[in-house]
């Protein structure tokens, strides 16, 4: 049987402390455990952090020559794992290493105490890798199961907590890939795990484009827009990625709220950095998207994008990144029964750049 969804995200960082605060004081996570030396891991110190179904790890080398610190070295704050659980992890990994995945660890029982059943590790696209743990976790949910763990008091509930003013829903991953490995890597995914091609877009934004592949498993619980450059045509955010990321990685995690204004007025007053958007896209905006000619001032207000698609529309946003080589991003969306990813705002926020230097030449 393919993954069912993500367990965790970790994202291995190189100031564990303001990594771990901002997600807490500004996104609104709970730390549910924690692991390092008082809990006899030397090499690194990790925190589990939940917030609705979102859990992420964050994880920090604590000596220079281990693999946490390389990868930092290599790629800048990042995703470095993203766990499935599955329903027989030994299958899984049997049918991720046909289809060629590389073993980073044969399956063997967990270490985390009341975590029972396999795990095994296999690399995905670029550096990054999968963890394969059992559809069932412990009583603080899935943990990374290659270190001991404290659980801190209060984390078999840490879901139902936090600020934010929402409780999300990990809605998709963004990828960056190099130039002419799209088709490729989302070939091995279908073949590796189970997730078939979705949808597929060529944006063209001036002398810029990118093409993409969505592949999503069966029950829509793994879903992964995969991006890679047009390599014809001038650089552009795909390839500044590229660079300050040294390869292919995570892009951005998209949440899924129920109230995206409510929750970008929280969250700013947390101290989110959201990108703002230009006043000339909500000039726009009631040709371009119908029915949402009375929520315009509210989203110009909030810089929230909006795009429609056959099925009904989406609200969405993005924050700054709060890492050192903007390695690592979040989007914020809001779906009324849109099934696409906002891919219009891309050309509509272009378009609407180029009308406010328009206008200020005048």
């Amino acid at each position: 049987m393919p993954p069912s969804a993500i367990a965790y995200a970790e994202l291995y960082v190189s100031d564990d402390r303001e990594a771990t605060g901002f997600l807490i004081d500004s996104l609104g996570f709970a730390p549910v455990a924690v692991a390092g030396p008082a809990t006899g891991t030397r090499d690194r110190r990790s925190t589990v952090l939940r917030h609705g179904s979102v859990t992420l790890v964050v994880t920090r080398a604590l000596r220079p020559d281990g693999p946490v610190a390389a990868y930092v070295e290599s790629h800048g704050d990042s995703i470095a794992d993203l766990a499935f659980t599955c329903a027989d992890v030994t299958e899984t990994f049997d049918r991720a290493v046909l289809a060629g995945a590389a073993v980073h660890h044969r399956p063997e029982p967990s270490r985390v105490r009341g975590q029972g059943g396999e795990y095994a590790v296999v690399s995905g696209f670029g550096d990054l890798r999968h963890t394969l743990l059992p559809d069932s976790g412990g009583p603080a949910g899935h943990l990374p199961p290659d270190r001991d763990w404290a659980l801190l008091p209060g984390a078999d509930t840490a879901a139902a907590v936090g600020g934010g003013g929402a409780r999300p829903v990990l809605d998709h991953v963004a990828v960056c890939l190099e130039a002419g490995t799209l088709r490729g890597t989302a070939a091995f995914y279908e073949a590796a795990f189970g997730m078939p091609y979705y949808s597929s877009e060529y944006i063209q934004v001036g002398e810029q484009a990118m093409d993409s592949i969505v592949v999503r498993n069966e029950g829509g619980g793994i879903t992964f827009t995969l991006i890679e450059p047009d390599d014809s045509r001038l650089p552009g955010q795909i390839d500044r990625f590229l660079a300050a990321h040294n390869g292919a990685g995570v892009q951005h995690l998209a949440f899924l709220v129920d109230d995206i204004v409510d929750s970008v007025r929280t969250l700013g007053g947390q101290g989110v950095e959201f990108l703002n958007t230009p006043s000339a896209y909500y000039d726009l905006l009631a040709r371009r998207v119908d029915g949402l000619a009375d929520r315009i001032a509210e989203l110009r207000g909030t810089s929230v994008l909006a795009d429609r698609d056959e099925w009904g529309y989406l609200l969405q946003i993005f924050t700054r990144s709060p890492y050192p080589r903007g390695t690592l991003f979040y989007e914020y969306i809001q779906r009324n029964g849109a099934r696409g990813f906002g891919s219009s705002n891309i050309k509509a926020l272009y378009e609407a750049v180029e009308r406010e230097r328009e206008v200020a030449g005048r």
